[in-house]
């Protein structure tokens, strides 16, 4: 399924996270990016900088306390 970039689903589809460590494998050793992150509709992750994270990467995602 596509949405149009402007759509107002698309703010509820993406999610931004303030503070959190995506990581590439279930032990936790291979740390992807730290930080601020916005996970898009279509399972690519954005990080601060505007890089593009792909969703077969991503092992998975834990946000962080904020501090």
């Amino acid at each position: 399924m596509v949405f149009s970039p402007h759509s107002p689903i698309q703010d509820i589809l993406e999610q931004t996270i303030d503070n959190a460590v995506v990581y590439a494998d279930a032990d936790k050793e291979t740390i992807l990016h730290e930080g601020s992150v916005r996970i898009l509709a279509n399972g690519w992750v954005e990080v601060s900088s505007g890089r593009l994270i792909s969703p077969s990467a991503v092992h998975h995602i834990d946000k962080q306390p904020s501090e």
